[in-house]
C-alpha cells in the first residue's frame, strides 16, 4: 500500500503543466542568478501563490515562449510583481501578474540540465536517425540479408590421359 502511495504522490509531483498538471521544468541559462542557481541547473518549480522572496518561473509579456527565473523582490500578484536576478543591479522590465507566473521553485538539481540539453538537442536525433536508417538499408552478401559464405569453386576433373598411340619400327 504504501509503494502505490508513494507512486501517486510521485505522479502527481510530476505531472506537467502541459497537460493540465502542476510542475514546470527549467534549465537555467545565464548568470543572472548566480550563485543561488548556475548554468546547467534543473529547477523544479510547482504552481502556487507567489509572495516576496520566492524564486519564479515566469513568462514575460508578449514573449509566451519565453521563460525567465528571477526572484521576486517587490510588488504584488495583481498589479505586478517586481522580478531581479540575485547576481543582477536592476530590477527587471517586466513586471508579470500572477496569470504569467508559471510555478514557484520547489528544488534545484545541480548540472543534470546540461545532460538534458544534449538529450533534447534536434541535431542529436537526427544524427541518430540517419545512422539507424543507414544500418537498415546497409548492403549485405547473402540474399536473405544474413552475410553468407562465398560460394567454393567447383572441383575441375582431372584431364583424361591421352590415348596410347602404335609406333611401327621399320628394320
Amino acid at each position: 500500500m504504501l509503494l502505490y502511495l508513494l507512486g501517486a504522490w510521485a505522479v502527481w509531483f510530476v505531472w506537467p503543466a502541459s497537460l493540465g498538471g502542476c510542475t514546470t521544468l527549467t534549465i537555467v541559462s545565464g548568470h543572472s542568478m548566480e550563485p543561488t542557481l548556475r548554468t546547467g541547473d534543473l529547477v523544479v518549480a510547482r504552481c502556487g501563490q507567489a509572495q516576496v522572496g520566492d524564486i519564479v518561473v515566469y513568462a514575460p509579456p508578449g514573449m509566451d515562449r519565453a521563460r525567465v527565473i528571477h526572484r521576486v523582490v517587490g510588488g504584488d500578484g495583481a498589479g505586478g510583481w517586481s522580478m531581479q536576478g540575485d547576481n543582477n543591479a536592476w530590477v527587471d522590465p517586466f513586471a508579470p501578474t500572477d496569470s504569467r507566473v508559471i510555478g514557484i521553485a520547489r528544488a534545484r538539481v545541480p548540472g543534470v540540465g546540461a545532460a538534458a540539453t544534449v538529450l533534447v538537442n534536434p541535431w542529436l536525433w537526427a544524427s541518430v536517425l540517419v545512422l539507424a536508417a543507414a544500418l537498415l538499408v546497409w548492403p549485405t552478401r547473402g540474399r536473405d540479408g544474413a552475410d553468407a559464405p562465398a560460394p567454393a569453386a567447383a572441383p575441375q576433373p582431372a584431364p583424361a590421359p591421352a590415348p596410347e598411340q602404335e609406333t611401327a619400327l621399320t628394320p
